[in-house]
């Protein structure tokens, strides 16, 4: 299960609100305009009110809360969203099994911390209790290595296989992860590193 925490307030979806103008497609009017239409077109959402959009935000998500997950369900439990030394120490605290420091890629506070930059901290106060995924803006197979470099373990990649979807389907899905393997291969070869655990800290500079 994975939980998202760093969404818990409304946002202003701007994009999907100039898309509208030119999307001639209707819902069925009773969900209202803008990002509402964009929620009721979403199958996910099929069955749940969205006439508000923020009522989709958990606003008094706490740590009691996740405790609380914890010990209700066997599953394992991933948290997207950490991006403070802080929350990763509690995060291992209250058992979860692994995180995914995102700031979900600007779209909810888009003047955040990169995730490449907290990274470091992050793997730090966690001391290797738990699993570390990142994830928010990797789109070459450089970003990559320097994230697996930096101590994260999955990367994850998120717009670039949308675009591919959206332009070729799953061709083009395949072609992306396939441009992403070569780039991360060319990048290893680079830097001398004949393997994933062979890549360290010391191979990535901030300039």
């Amino acid at each position: 299960m994975v939980v998202t925490v760093d969404g818990g307030a409304p946002t202003n979806w701007e994009t999907y609100l100039r898309l509208r103008r030119t999307d001639t497609r209707q819902c069925d009017g009773r969900h209202g305009s803008g990002s509402q239409d964009y929620v009721a077109r979403r199958p996910n959402y099929e069955g749940i009110d969205v006439s508000d959009p923020a009522s989709l935000n958990i606003a008094n998500l706490t740590w009691d809360w996740i405790r609380r997950l914890r010990d209700t369900i066997k599953m394992k439990i991933v948290l997207k969203g950490i991006l403070t030394r802080e929350d990763a120490k509690l995060a291992a605290d209250n058992g979860i099994d692994g995180i995914i420091v995102s700031n979900h890629g600007g779209g909810v506070v888009d003047s955040g911390r990169a995730t490449i930059e907290v990274l470091p901290e992050v793997i730090e106060a966690i001391g290797g209790r738990m699993t570390v995924m990142v994830d928010s803006g990797f789109r070459r197979g450089t970003d990559v290595i320097k994230a697996l470099a930096m101590g994260a373990q999955p990367v994850c990649i998120g717009r670039p296989y949308l675009w591919g979807l959206g332009a070729f389907g799953q061709p083009g899905v395949e072609r992306v992860l396939q441009i992403l393997r070569q780039e991360t291969r060319a990048a290893m070869q680079q830097v001398g590193a004949p393997s994933i655990r062979h890549l360290t800290p010391a191979m990535v500079q901030r300039t």
